[in-house]
C-alpha cells in the first residue's frame, strides 16, 4: 500500500478548518475581560452602596438582554413576552423569602400565624399546596429555573409545532404577558396583589437587607452573569448556533435538510426564559420585593429594547445596552420625569433607523476597523511567504 501524503495547503486548509471557529475570538476574550474589569473592580470602586446596588438592578435586566440574543437576534424569535420568566423567577424566590419572613414568631400577632400576612388579611387560614415547595431552599433554587423553563416549553411546543411564528408569536407572548399580570392581581390572596410580595428579610437566616449583604448579592450577580455570558458564547459558537443563524435566514431549508424547527426553537425560547428567570430571582434578593408591575407588557418592551439598542448579535453589546438605556432612564428621570418616555422611544426609533445592529454594530463597523489598521500600521502581522514576484495587497 502506498501511503498518501498530505502537501502543505491541505494541511493548512485543515488547520484552518477545525480552527476556524475558536470558542471566543482574542477580540471576544478582550471583551469579556474588560466587561468583567467593569462590572467587578471599577464599578464597585467607584460608587457607593445605593448606586452600586442600583447598578446591581440594572444587570438583573441583562440576563433577560441575553436570553433576547440568542431567541431574537440568533434564533429569528422575537418575544415580547419575557417579563413573564423574569417575573415568574422573581416570584418563587420570593416565595421562600417570605415564607422565611412568615415565622410562627414573626407573625404571632395575625390571626393565623405562620403564613405571609396578605394571606392573613385575605382571610386564607392555611398555607397552599403551591406554596409549600418553597419552605426548602434547594428547591427554590431549583424551581427559580424549572418553573419558568416548564411554562416557556408548553407555550413554545404549542405555538412552534403548529408553525406559529412572526408577528402572531410576538402578539402572542405580549398578551400571555398581560393575562398574566391580570392573574397575579387578581389573585391578591396568593400572589400579594397589586403589590406584589414585599418584606423580605432573611435568605436562610442571612439578612439580606445590610449594605454589606448587597454588596455581597452584587458579586454574586455579577458572577452569574459572566457565567450565562460564557453559556451562551458556548451556544453560540457551537453547531447547535450556527444551526439557529441557518433557521433565521432560511427555516425551509433547514427543515427540508432535516433538522426539527420547532425543536431548536423551542430550545431557544426555553434557554431564553432560563436566563430571564436567573435575573428575576437576583432582582427580588437585590431589591427585596417583587410584583407584577416587572411581569407586564411595558416592562417586556424595555427588555427588548435593551438588547436592540445594545445589539441583539452581540452578547457583550447586550450587557452594555441594558447598562446604558438603565442609567439614562434613571438620569433623566430624576431630570425630566415627564419626558423619558417619549426619549426612549426615540432611542427605540434610532436603533431601527440609523444603526440596527445597536451600539455593538457601530463598534464593529466604524471602531474596530480603524484600531486594526492601527495595530497592523505599528506592527504588521506576519503571513504566509508569497511566491517572488506576487503582488501583495
Amino acid at each position: 500500500m502506498t501511503s498518501q501524503k498530505t502537501s502543505p495547503i491541505q494541511s493548512l486548509s485543515k488547520a484552518v478548518t477545525v480552527n476556524d471557529n475558536p470558542f471566543m475570538k482574542p477580540v471576544e476574550w478582550v471583551s469579556l475581560a474588560l466587561l468583567a474589569g467593569v462590572i467587578l473592580v471599577v464599578l464597585p470602586l467607584m460608587l457607593d452602596g445605593f448606586r452600586l446596588n442600583l447598578v446591581g438592578k440594572y444587570l438583573t435586566y441583562a440576563f433577560v438582554a441575553l436570553g433576547l440574543v440568542i431567541c431574537w437576534g440568533y434564533a429569528g424569535i422575537l418575544s415580547l413576552g419575557q417579563g413573564v420568566f423574569f417575573g415568574l423567577g422573581g416570584y418563587c424566590m420570593a416565595m421562600y423569602l417570605k415564607l422565611e419572613a412568615s415565622s410562627v414568631e414573626n407573625t404571632k400577632i395575625q390571626s393565623t400565624p405562620g403564613i405571609p400576612d396578605f394571606m392573613d388579611w385575605n382571610q386564607i387560614t392555611s398555607l397552599p399546596w403551591f406554596w409549600q415547595p418553597f419552605h426548602s431552599l434547594p428547591l427554590t433554587l431549583l424551581l427559580v429555573v424549572a418553573v419558568p423553563v416548564a411554562f416557556a416549553f408548553i407555550i413554545s411546543v404549542a405555538m412552534f409545532k403548529r408553525r406559529v411564528g412572526g408577528t402572531y408569536f410576538a402578539i402572542i407572548t405580549q398578551a400571555i404577558a398581560a393575562i398574566l399580570t391580570i392573574l397575579i392581581v387578581g389573585q391578591q390572596g396568593y400572589t400579594g396583589g397589586i403589590n406584589g410580595i414585599t418584606d423580605l428579610r432573611t435568605l436562610h437566616g442571612w439578612d439580606i437587607r445590610t449594605d454589606s449583604a448587597k454588596f455581597i448579592l452584587y458579586f454574586v450577580n455579577g458572577g452569574l452573569l459572566i457565567g450565562c455570558i460564557l453559556m451562551a458564547q458556548y451556544v453560540k459558537k457551537s453547531k447547535l448556533g450556527r444551526i439557529l443563524v441557518a433557521m433565521r435566514e432560511k427555516e425551509d431549508r433547514v427543515r427540508f435538510s432535516g433538522y426539527s424547527v420547532a425543536g431548536f426553537k423551542v430550545f431557544a425560547f426555553c434557554l431564553a426564559a432560563a436566563f430571564a428567570a436567573i435575573g428575576g430571582a437576583m432582582f427580588t434578593l437585590q431589591v427585596g420585593f417583587m410584583s407584577p408591575s416587572f411581569v407586564g407588557i411595558v416592562p417586556s418592551i424595555e427588555m427588548v429594547i435593551y438588547a436592540a439598542v445594545g445589539g441583539r448579535l452581540s452578547l457583550f453589546g447586550a450587557v452594555w445596552g441594558t447598562l446604558l438605556v438603565n442609567w439614562a432612564k434613571t438620569s433623566f428621570s430624576e431630570s425630566f420625569p415627564d419626558l423619558w418616555l417619549f426619549g426612549l422611544g426615540g432611542l427605540f426609533i434610532a436603533v431601527v433607523l440609523i444603526f440596527p445592529n445597536g451600539i455593538a454594530g457601530l463598534w464593529r463597523e466604524h471602531v474596530e476597523p480603524r484600531l486594526f489598521r492601527k495595530a497592523k500600521g505599528l506592527a504588521p502581522v506576519a503571513g504566509p511567504a508569497l511566491p517572488h514576484g506576487t503582488p501583495a495587497e
